[in-house]
């Protein structure tokens, strides 16, 4: 069965996302944001960088949101959320797949500044800078959503769940108001049984806790 070791609120909520969007069965394995945990031996031996998503399926286990979402996709996808090579849109569906990333690192760098940074050492100017360009990487995603409810014209796939992970990371730093379309489509994704299952707050205080997800 396939595993997956999940932190609340971190890029791990994109693969939760879409396991549950593929309706498969799996382990979830919820772990608090600890060193004690993230760093242990067991699992440093899946993960080498301690951090999350790590999804194991029998003896692979892979580190990276991105590429779970390809793994997923093309080994056990039954929802048409992939698109396979030769798939007309093949070639965007991949550039949405690494953009959520572009997106996120911004996020990720104002996390830093506001969670392992101490408060008098906290950069303006960088958190400044990264807020812009989140605002300029969220322009990019308004203007696609000019002509269609979601990145692909078919509609609602995978790139959703990781573009909507990094749109929902933004907001935390930077409105999204002045986005309209961003805006609209945060609402769709949101909206989503499946987002809804994989935002559920989980304690940070916690012993990592074992699941079979209903």
């Amino acid at each position: 069965m396939l595993k997956l070791y999940h932190v609340g609120g971190s890029r791990s909520m994109r693969s939760l996302w879409l396991l549950y969007e593929l309706g498969l069965d799996f382990e979830l394995v919820s772990m608090p944001f600890s060193l004690e945990h993230l760093r242990a031996p067991e699992y440093l031996a899946l993960s080498p960088l301690g951090r999350v998503p790590c999804l194991v399926d029998g003896e692979t286990a892979i580190i990276e949101s991105g590429a779970i979402t390809q793994y997923l996709c093309e080994t056990y996808d039954d929802k048409g959320l992939g698109r396979a090579p030769g798939d007309p849109e093949r070639v965007e569906w991949l550039q949405w797949l690494h953009y959520a990333e572009t997106v996120a690192v911004h996020g990720a760098s104002l996390v830093q500044q506001k969670v392992f940074v101490a408060k008098e050492e906290r950069s303006p100017t960088v958190q400044k800078l990264e807020s812009k360009r989140l605002e300029k990487a969220l322009q990019v995603i308004d203007r696609r959503l000019e002509t269609r409810d979601y990145l692909l014209a078919s509609g609602f796939s995978a790139v959703d769940t990781n573009v909507g992970y990094s749109i929902h990371l933004a907001k935390g730093f930077i409105p999204i108001d002045p986005f309209p379309r961003v805006t609209d489509y945060y609402a769709r994704l949101s909206a989503r049984p499946a987002f809804q299952k994989a935002a559920e707050v989980v304690p940070l205080d916690e012993k990592p806790r074992v699941k079979q997800p209903s």
